[in-house]
């Protein structure tokens, strides 16, 4: 009866442990993702340059640029009272500063590219 209870206790921790309840106290975050600093980046700039709602993001990927310097492209969805379209963003900055070097906008022909 004892190995039983053991095997049922056991079992429903598993189970609760594999849902991701958070069980006894422990937690496991989620890791932000590296470029989630510049995607926010990318949206408040985008945000004044267009003076609009940015409706959606999706990160499109990094490229090197050269030792330390790298560039994430988004692409984002504005939305102005009259208007929906995308937005090609591109954060260039420096990985070890941590400084923002430039940032290139191109719109798109239209948003489901």
């Amino acid at each position: 009866m004892q190995s039983a209870r053991r095997w049922v206790v056991t079992l429903i921790a598993g189970l609760l442990l594999s849902s991701g309840v958070t069980v006894w106290g422990t937690h496991h975050a989620q890791a932000e993702p590296s470029y989630a600093e510049w995607g926010r980046v990318a949206v408040l700039e985008a945000k004044k340059k267009y003076n609009a709602e940015i409706t959606d993001y999706k990160h499109i990927g990094r490229k090197t640029l050269r030792d330390h310097v790298y560039e994430e492209q988004f692409k984002l969805i504005v939305k102005k009272p009259a208007e929906e379209f995308g937005v090609y963003v591109n954060v260039r900055f420096n990985e070890d500063t941590g400084e923002l070097l430039n940032i290139s906008y191109k719109e798109a022909g239209n948003h489901q590219e």
